[in-house]
């Protein structure tokens, strides 16, 4: 995933609002890998950690001014399964591409409640949902 993400690093100029805005974004967060495979980090802000410890991610939740985002699967199931997360966005797209990783872990069970839904004109539709207890 994070492969795939740091291109919002030198993300090229002139791209459309919400794009730069990402970029932005992106350029100014504090990010942690996740990895046992990668040795450095190409982006700036940037640390490499070698395992997901739960408990040192609730000590930064808890001493987080702004919301953190989790990306990838395998971390966010890991989060998932540890009571870490508070929210879910899920984007639904039109096109069957076959196997792959799985959206939400297996053996968890989440209550949900939508805060809000979007549909696209190109057919993608997200929903927002708050995790319940």
């Amino acid at each position: 995933m994070y492969e795939t993400m740091v291109y919002w690093e030198t993300a090229p100029a002139g791209q459309a609002p919400v794009a730069q805005d990402f970029a932005d974004m992106w350029q100014t967060a504090d990010k942690i890998v996740y990895s046992t495979t990668l040795e450095m980090a190409r982006s700036s802000r940037t640390r490499i950690e070698r395992r997901f410890d739960p408990e040192a991610v609730r000590r930064m939740k808890a001493a987080a001014a702004r919301d953190i985002t989790v990306g990838g699967p395998d971390l966010a199931a890991q989060a998932i399964r540890a009571g870490l997360v508070d929210e879910c966005h899920l984007l639904i797209n039109p096109i069957v591409v076959g196997g792959g990783a799985r959206a939400l872990p297996s053996n968890v069970r989440l209550r949900l409640e939508l805060l809000d839904q979007r549909r696209f004109g190109n057919g993608v539709v997200h929903l927002h949902y708050r995790v319940t207890t």
